[in-house]
């Protein structure tokens, strides 16, 4: 079972991440949203819900005004023009754990979400306050984006920042700027029709688009993934922590470290010896082999587009 509303405020609480809650009756588009919060400070938000062919989940949280355009996108991420969609309604329960109408980027604190890929608007970063429901569309929260970043960390996760309006040139030249946000990790579900709309439809923060139509635009009201840094730039800049070998030597033995004391104290006290150190590192390499993966190939994308940024952006010095 994944986290509830509560769980969530109250770890909200104990992060100490300044927010307030507004509860409302439950809401199924932005507009019907905005009716109840939108005039009290604040910039709402759309979140998709995306799979691109190889079971890769993604969120892209957007401000309300946003044109995504998920072909435009999918080639940024590398995955070629028709390479994304939006994903079915039973990832959202198998996956995010939330019900329709309620993508948020808060549903990453969920453990079945630990592949999902998240990438921010970053019209956010100039806001004061971001409204987003708190894993239930009866009730919005707003906080400012520091304490969403703040909440991100405290899950293992680092904010990416991206222009999503943004169309890069992408070809032999000139790779797709936000490869190193592809998740290398992947999840199967039930072999079930998806359901699938025939129009657009706004269903809260989860937005649904036909084949169609792949922008979505409503009236304004503010595994480890990348900061990015705004500059004239036009390449997502990924984030120190995968450019630094150190720093990526010292993140997977973070995460060894914490999975081993908790392996040590969920392990039978009544194993011994060799018992106990098969039984142990049988369970790290199983479910420390997605995780060390997933790093190693953000460190591969990052180091291919640093390299790319570098060359390009390199000019000559004249005699």
């Amino acid at each position: 079972m994944g986290y509830s509303k509560d769980q969530l405020l109250t770890r909200l609480q104990e992060l100490q991440i300044d927010h307030a809650k507004y509860e409302h009756p439950v809401v199924l588009t932005v507009e019907a949203q905005a009716k109840y919060v939108g005039n009290m400070g604040g910039a709402l938000s759309k979140n998709l819900f995306l799979k691109d062919k190889k079971h890769r989940f993604y969120i892209v949280s957007a401000m309300a005004d946003t044109k995504v355009d998920m072909k435009v996108l999918s080639q940024r991420l590398g995955l070629g023009k028709g390479g994304l969609r939006m994903a079915p309604e039973e990832a959202l329960g198998e996956i995010l754990q939330v019900p329709l109408g309620c993508v948020t980027p808060f549903a990453l604190i969920n453990e079945s979400a630990r592949h999902v890929s998240l990438l921010l608007d970053q019209g956010f970063k100039s806001q004061d306050r971001c409204i987003f429901h708190p894993l239930s569309n009866d009730t919005s929260i707003f906080l400012a984006p520091s304490g969403l970043d703040k909440f991100l960390k405290s899950i293992g996760r680092d904010s990416a920042y991206i222009d999503l309006e943004a169309n890069p040139m992408v070809g032999k030249d000139q790779p797709p700027d936000l490869a190193a946000f592809v998740p290398s990790g992947s999840t199967v579900l039930p072999d079930t029709p998806e359901k699938v709309a025939s129009s657009q439809v706004s269903t809260g923060n989860h937005v649904i688009l036909d084949s169609k139509s792949v922008a979505a635009k409503v009236k304004k009201p503010s595994s480890n993934m990348q900061h990015v840094k705004e500059n004239s730039a036009p390449a997502a800049q990924p984030s120190l922590l995968f450019k630094d070998p150190e720093k990526f030597v010292e993140e997977i033995l973070d995460k060894t470290s914490s999975l081993l004391l908790s392996e040590i104290t969920e392990a039978n006290v009544k194993q011994q010896g060799e018992q106990l150190g098969t039984a142990l590192v049988n369970s790290l390499r199983k479910r420390l082999s997605s995780d060390l993966k997933n790093l190693a190939t953000i460190y591969k994308n990052t180091a291919y587009t640093e390299g790319f940024y570098a060359g390009t952006h390199h000019q000559p010095k004249r005699s």
